[in-house]
């Protein structure tokens, strides 16, 4: 007798094995038409799945977050087939779900795929689709599946990675087979609401030395209202290009003299030190000391610290006085040789040193994106020393102190845990045990819950990486907590123990923003340019409404608060009073000041702010303490 137990904490039972949607259709005739997956011990399985042992079980309906990744599956295996029958020559790489989409990597030999033959494809997608052809699931050795893809040379070469006694499955719908783990959908039926979106160069595994494919882009979802919703939030988020809006709002340049090496104009060089000082303020609150380490170091100190053996390839090199010397690729290793020149006791922990270093990195050309991608990029560091026995306060410390930066900016977050790294990590398995576990026992003090990412560690310890949620839905990797044994052991680094003997302390690597760059790549399509008040590079635009009757007190206005230290810029050209207030618009400025006659008069001002109709007219000082609590809260 088979049991299984619902979400309800009921037990549904079988005399025999039987299928997912067969359990479905004993427990309600309704279900069995909602569900499209199913979750077996939490794992998400095909309804297809043969429930032969006891189990926990949920069903997954159009509403679940989860069956959104098991549709976008299938969608990919309905391009790859629409593909297939029409260039019947194509090769598959392979057809991932990824965050609110799916793509699929084609060798299409002599042929070019343009943006204008997706409509073709989606045609022959919804004329499959409308066919209601079953997805079926077939299990096969390795050497049968090494017959059934021998046409197919990138199917053969994962297929050649499994060990020999792999049970191999593979998906098929109409004429069409591909080699895949699942889950599916039982039919193409539910593939209606999709839309292919974009064309992109991709190297086979990720390997610049592997031929290029051609990566199609799509997303699907269960109805058309989300399907429509989705597309006018990518039209929003084109709108909200950073690289765009940093041209329009003057922010920064890129130039073909340097790839990926920003250059910062004056407008972005206010919001960029409002950041860092807000930064600054932060920390010394919170009690970290401030550094600043060299930009380049020699190479002995890079092979100490396991980056010459293991990062090689990212570093700019270069040599002076006949010995080789690296650009800094992370501010870690100076900060060690900050720790090492004092003698330390317990007492002093927890030491918490930070630094906003400049550091470089030699990525890829073809992964060069705006200020997300950059060569060059300001890390916000800090390292923190500690004993082992304060790992999970500190981290718990931590979190609460990303917790409210995040919140500032109106970002939510979830945490993931990274651990060991398969290859290439240095230190023993059991130091990485021990600080996996203390990481996670750090979130599960605060209640904090957390996903796992098995092997995604920094090479020199586990970590938790911040994901940020923006307002338009999409998901940053910022921030890092990144638990180290290892580089201490490496510097040699110590302290005295109550006893007086010497004991080797525990590190914390930090990052808050990740990168000053991408933070406020990230802020500006989050705010759509228009910054809050505290971090806009100019808070005030002052455009008198005729510049005989009006400029005098208007330089008057201007001066008296730059004194008091706002950012004001005035507006007198001659030009309409129409076209300055349009033009202040768009440059997204928070508060626009315009001044006539009765401003003159009263010794008043009449503002608008970004995104208000409303024309509000108050004594001077009142504006000024308006703009001061505006500033405060940020």
């Amino acid at each position: 007798m088979l049991q299984f137990v619902l979400p309800d904490g009921s037990i549904k039972s079988a005399q025999s094995p039987l299928s997912g949607l067969e359990l479905a259709e004993s427990i309600s005739i309704s279900l069995k038409k909602k569900a499209v997956a199913v979750k077996v011990n939490d794992q998400v399985k095909g309804l297809d799945v043969v429930l032969d042992q006891d189990a926990s079980i949920s069903f997954l309906t159009d509403s679940d977050p989860e069956a959104l990744e098991v549709l976008r599956h299938s969608c990919a295996h309905l391009l790859a087939q629409s593909v297939k029958s029409i260039y019947p020559h194509a090769k598959f790489g392979v057809g991932p779900t990824i965050e609110d989409a799916f793509y699929y990597d084609i060798d299409l030999g002599n042929d070019v795929l343009v943006e204008a033959d997706l409509q073709l494809l989606e045609k022959t997608m919804k004329k499959f689709a409308e066919q209601n052809e079953e997805i079926h699931k077939k299990i096969v050795s390795k050497s049968e599946a090494l017959v059934l893809f021998q046409e197919d040379p990138y199917k053969i070469e994962l297929i050649n990675d499994f060990p020999e006694n792999e049970i191999i499955s593979v998906y098929g719908q109409g004429n069409f087979l591909d080699l895949c783990r699942g889950p599916h959908l039982l039919s193409t039926k539910w593939l209606r609401h999709f839309k292919l979106l974009s064309l992109a160069g991709a190297y086979w595994r990720g390997d610049s030395k592997n031929k290029q494919l051609t990566r199609v882009y799509g997303t699907a979802f269960f109805s058309k209202e989300e399907l429509d919703q989705h597309l006018f939030m990518l039209e929003e988020r084109k709108k909200r290009d950073h690289r765009k809006l940093g041209k329009e709002l003057d922010l920064f340049m890129l130039s073909e003299y340097g790839p990926g090496f920003p250059f910062w104009l004056p407008k972005g060089m206010v919001l960029r030190r409002e950041l860092e000082n807000f930064w600054y303020k932060v920390h010394v609150k919170h009690g970290y000391k401030l550094i600043q380490t060299p930009i380049m170091l020699n190479k002995d100190l890079w092979v100490v610290s396991g980056h010459w053996q293991n990062y090689r390839e990212n570093m700019y090199i270069s040599e002076i006085d006949d010995q080789e010397f690296a650009i800094k690729p992370m501010n870690c290793p100076g900060g060690m040789l900050v720790y090492k020149r004092d003698i330390h006791s317990y007492k002093d922990f927890p030491l918490k040193v930070g630094e906003l270093g400049l550091v470089h990195r030699h990525e890829a050309s073809g992964a060069l994106n705006g200020l997300f991608r950059v060569r060059n990029f300001t890390q916000d560091d800090a390292h923190i020393f500690m004993t082992e026995d304060q790992i999970v306060h500190e981290i718990a410390e931590l979190v609460k102190l990303f917790e409210y930066v995040y919140s500032v900016f109106g970002l939510s977050y979830h945490i993931e845990l990274s651990t060991r790294p398969l290859e290439k990590y240095i230190g023993e398995i059991a130091t990485w045990d021990r600080s996996e576990a203390a990481l996670a026992a750090a979130l599960d003090s605060l209640g904090k819950p957390y996903k796992v990412n098995p092997g995604d560690g920094a090479f020199y310890g586990p970590k938790l990486d911040f994901k940020l949620r923006d307002s338009m839905n999409r998901i940053w990797q910022c921030g890092t907590i990144q638990l180290d044994m290892n580089l201490p052991e490496r510097f040699d680094l110590t302290y005295v123990a109550p006893g007086g003997e010497k004991l080797r302390p525990v590190m914390l690597h930090r990052a808050l923003f990740g990168s000053i760059e991408r933070f406020i790549g990230i802020l500006i399509e989050h705010y759509a340019g228009a910054f809050p008040t505290w971090l806009a590079p100019v808070q005030v635009k002052i455009i008198p409404v005729n510049l005989e009757s009006h400029q005098e007190y208007a330089k008057e206005v201007s001066s008296m608060l730059s004194d008091l230290e706002f950012r004001v810029e005035d507006d007198f050209r001659d030009e309409k009073l129409g076209y300055k207030i349009r033009e202040a618009q768009t440059k997204k400025i928070p508060y626009q000041i315009v001044i006539g006659d009765q401003e003159v008069a009263s010794r008043s001002v009449t503002y608008r702010k970004y995104g208000s109709q409303e024309q509000v007219s108050v004594p001077l000082e009142d504006f000024i303490q308006l703009l001061r609590q505006d500033i405060a809260k940020k």
